[in-house]
């Protein structure tokens, strides 16, 4: 069966791209999901439409990634930390540790996303970068600071 794509489908084909795929895999997967439309004669007139949506769907996309960017580069959390003699951290400052504080911030981000080579064991200003999408990067500052005892 013949398709049009509606949106990139990753190792078959780009928004707009006329393919040829089995009938069950166009049924149960490609129309299911709204990436492809049948290539009848009105559809395949229409390829130009379907990339102009495409496009327009992926700048509004950038746009948010964008803003949802340059509001975590403007903040920056505190991680409190148990620390023994010559400020010796207990534990680590980890991914989910950082999703944890930007969730008190009204961030919602999958810890996935922080990049962090290796959990924080030492006191200090840190820059995490967390990959917003595929391009784009926000900087978070970090700080790891002494618990205060109570």
């Amino acid at each position: 069966m013949k398709v049009i794509l509606k949106d990139d489908v990753e190792k078959l084909g780009k928004c707009g791209e006329v393919v040829e795929v089995k009938d069950g895999f166009g049924r149960n997967y490609l129309f299911a999901r709204n990436l492809a439309v049948l290539a009848s004669d009105g559809n395949l007139k229409s390829i130009e439409e379907i990339t102009k949506q495409k496009k327009m769907r992926d700048l509004k996309k950038r746009r948010g990634e964008e803003k949802l960017k340059a509001q975590l580069e403007k903040i920056s959390c505190t991680a409190e930390v148990m620390v023994g003699e010559e400020d010796r951290v207990f534990g680590s400052v980890t991914s989910q540790t950082i999703t944890d504080l930007l969730k008190e911030k009204g961030f919602d981000i999958d810890r996935h996303k922080i990049v962090l080579e290796a959990p924080i064991k030492a006191l200090g200003v840190y820059t995490v970068p967390i990959r917003v999408s595929g391009d784009v990067t926000a900087s978070l500052k970090v700080w790891v600071v002494k618990k205060q005892a109570t």
